[in-house]
């Protein structure tokens, strides 16, 4: 059973549109799929928190929701039986704002509607592809997020005939629908609205095709477009720019752009999620006696205490000094490996104290691996 609509975002039936929207976002922040990768448990929770902002942010279905607990295609729990609505039937209901997979497809579907009797059926408005474009970027813009420009072609209404695909004057009301759009039928005592199956649902039918798109009423447009990254993308995130790709065909809504982050490599910096890794070189005397020593963050520059002893490899953590991804409460970490880097080797002052510090070792420092410690 489906979970209300109220209790997925977290708000009380009375709450005001401004108190849903503020909610939405929340919680849309924190399970979007961008932020969770290979999430499949946010990945749903995010469709069920749109699903019921789609609703609760839409005053109709708002209305339609609260009076029967319906949302889209399905009852919500503890809504009333939908065959005991007034007059034993849906008389009068109209079911065309549910969009495509609503309640009147489904009960076509069961008792059989003009489909099921072989009625030619019009498509209607159709929503417009979604387009993909693959974006580089650089690490720290990737990190810190950017603003930029984008060039997009993609299908948009044809200017020549905004979007009819009719040659001009040659579009005229629909004899069928009377110019609503609308069509109704019955199947006993239920009665369903829709899409005109004659012209589509657009009102309009026409008599000649235009001649730019040759009656598709799209056209390529290539316009230039604003973009947000947003702090904290990686490889493989997406960023989504909803209405920006294909339009519908017959004036339906446009697809959505989607813009693929390939972010190119750092000359110092690793990244693994929202940490970030470093390697530094020490020399022999920081590693033999301890020093202090200072090391770059993405934040500037921070110093770290190098101990006694340190051995080649060994790792240290700066706090907060990692990636600050959009929507976590912190920042990563910055892991700093430490490489001891010999002295020079041709300077024979070098090579004399190297000679004797050599005794100083105590044997062989791979014994243990050659074996040469067995007895």
């Amino acid at each position: 059973m489906a979970r209300d609509f109220y209790e997925v975002l977290g708000v009380p039936r009375a709450a005001p549109t401004a108190d849903i929207k503020k909610a939405y976002r929340k919680l849309a922040r924190k399970y979007h799929p961008d932020l969770n990768p290979n999430d499949k448990a946010a990945e749903a929770k995010f469709k069920e928190i749109q699903a019921a902002y789609d609703v609760l942010s839409d005053p109709k279905k708002k209305a339609q929701y609260d009076q029967f607990g319906y949302a889209g295609d399905r009852p919500q729990g503890g809504g009333p039986d939908p065959g005991t609505y007034a007059g034993g039937g849906f008389e009068g209901f109209d079911f065309s704002d549910f969009g495509s997979g609503s309640f009147r497809d489904l009960f076509q579907n069961i008792f059989g509607g003009a489909a099921a009797r072989g009625a030619a059926a019009s498509p209607g408005p159709r929503r417009g592809e979604d387009l993909l474009y693959s974006m580089k970027i650089g690490f720290e813009d990737a990190v810190r997020g950017l603003q930029t420009r984008i060039q997009v072609t993609r299908l948009a209404a044809c200017p020549a005939c905004a979007g009819s695909g009719s040659k001009a004057g040659s579009s005229k009301t629909c004899p069928s629908c009377r110019g609503t759009g609308k069509a109704s039928h019955q199947r006993g005592y239920m009665k369903f609205s829709g899409a005109c199956p004659v012209c589509g649902g657009r009102g309009t039918v026409k008599s000649g095709d235009c001649h730019e798109c040759r009656g598709q009423g799209l056209a390529q447009k290539t316009e230039t477009i604003t973009v947000r990254i947003p702090p904290g993308v990686d490889n493989g995130s997406r960023v989504r720019l909803a209405g920006k790709g294909h339009a519908g065909p017959d004036g339906g809504p446009s697809g959505d752009l989607y813009i693929q982050i390939e972010t190119m490599p750092h000359p110092l910096y690793r990244r693994d999620g929202v940490n970030i890794h470093l390697k530094i070189p020490i020399t022999v005397p920081e590693a033999t006696l301890g020093a202090k020593i200072e090391v770059p963050t993405l934040q500037g520059q921070a110093v770290i205490r190098i101990p006694p002893g340190t051995k080649s490899g060994q790792k240290f953590r700066l706090k907060g000094k990692g990636v600050a991804a959009a929507g976590a409460r912190a920042c990563g970490d910055e892991m700093v490996e430490v490489t001891i880097v010999p002295p020079p080797f041709g300077d024979e002052r070098v090579r004399e104290l190297m000679k004797s510090l050599e005794p100083l070792y105590g044997g062989n420092p791979r014994a243990s691996i050659t074996g040469e410690d067995k007895p």
